[in-house]
């Protein structure tokens, strides 16, 4: 073990330990008010949690980078399997938090299942296509294989009421399918499916829902003029916005945030970006978005230096996941698009995208590692 954390990418490390120290010094400033006045007035207790959601993913990783890429293939299939299951079970029995039936809750702590199944797609997809697209990459019957079953887990996810982690899920999905080395004429085919997909959503929000999609979930496209409807369906995003106004360029310093004080209800978790930006000011907001990038372009550089395919995809996969992520979110925050409750990687608080996170960097650490071995 030691052997091979001495040879792992040392730029992601640092930059993920960055971006995971940040992140918790935020979830503790952003969350000590709601745990002091929900929580047994107990300020540290989202900021522990969180802590105990790390240390545990760790120690957890550090076994799970034993493991050669070679092996994910098959055990990416159980794994999906097992998630999809769990998820199904979920909606049916499970409790409803949000409007979700989707998560596994035990003595204070939650986990949501179907954070791990975007994790678990991406070596699915990445060894499946590196393998038979060596000789079937133009064989629909094949290649299509993946697709079906990712569309199979992202209506599980659907039906469990994550319109978010759906969306995410398939936006990964078909973003690996178009950088594998699929056909070109498959490519076409799927292109042209996507867009009338696309197209037909598209009139569905425009005609509001058409009495298909419920009336609570349209009201987040709602995003005209926000602090007009502070009292009904503009709160959070008016909130938000106040948060990252008052913030100015430099911040009201660390833990100085007002918008904490329960005026934004999701202030540790969905809306934390307003909140850093408050406490921190625009510059410190512009300087996290700098560390992601410089964060995933260090991820696709370790896949482009890799000579096997598979390794590449999932490297791409990683990288996607992580950047439709801090995509989903920053819009949602900023009005763009409806905030559908996706988290932001490293900051906001939660155990399921805390051990995504991990096991996605690990991933790429082994891969990492497995480069500089061949080269040895």
């Amino acid at each position: 073990m030691i052997g091979i954390i001495k040879r792992i990418d040392k730029p992601l490390l640092i930059i993920s330990i960055i971006l995971f120290a940040l992140g918790l010094v935020t979830i503790y400033s952003a969350s000590n008010v709601t745990a002091y006045m929900l929580n047994d007035a107990d300020p540290s207790r989202y900021f522990m949690k969180e802590s105990l959601f790390l240390i545990s993913g760790i120690i957890i990783c550090l076994g799970f980078i034993m493991i050669p890429t070679k092996s994910y293939g098959p055990w990416s299939w159980i794994i999906t399997f097992i998630i999809a299951v769990v998820i199904v079970i979920l909606s049916l029995m499970g409790q409803v938090i949000n409007g979700m039936s989707g998560w596994i809750n035990y003595n204070g702590f939650g986990i949501q299942p179907s954070e791990f199944a975007k994790i678990a797609i991406i070596p699915l997809i990445a060894t499946y296509y590196g393998r038979k697209c060596r000789d079937h990459s133009d064989n629909l019957k094949v290649m299509a294989i993946p697709m079906i079953a990712a569309a199979l887990v992202a209506c599980t996810i659907l039906f469990q009421g994550d319109l978010g982690t759906a969306l995410i899920f398939i936006g990964l999905v078909a973003l690996m399918f178009f950088f594998s080395p699929v056909s070109k004429r498959l490519k076409f085919y799927a292109g042209i499916i996507a867009a009338v997909g696309v197209f037909a959503v598209g009139i569905l929000i425009a005609t509001g829902g058409a009495g298909i999609i419920p009336k609570d979930k349209m009201a987040r496209f709602e995003l005209n003029d926000p602090c007009e409807r502070y009292i009904t369906t503009g709160n959070q995003l008016c909130n938000g916005y106040i948060a990252i106004n008052s913030g100015g360029l430099t911040g009201k310093g660390l833990g100085n945030s007002t918008q904490k004080y329960l005026y934004l209800p999701e202030a540790h978790t969905d809306f934390i970006y307003a909140i850093f930006v408050e406490e921190i000011g625009i510059i410190g907001g512009i300087i996290l978005i700098i560390l992601y990038f410089i964060l995933i372009t260090r991820i696709i550089v370790i896949g482009k230096s890799s000579q096997v395919m598979y390794k590449k995809l999932i490297c791409f996969g990683v990288a996607f996941y992580i950047f439709m992520h801090i995509i989903v979110n920053l819009t949602g925050v900023l009005g763009i698009l409806p905030m559908t409750g996706v988290p932001l990687p490293f900051m906001s608080y939660g155990g399921s995208i805390c051990w995504s996170l991990l096991a996605a960097l690990t991933m790429v650490f082994r891969i990492s590692y497995e480069n500089k071995m061949q080269k040895v």
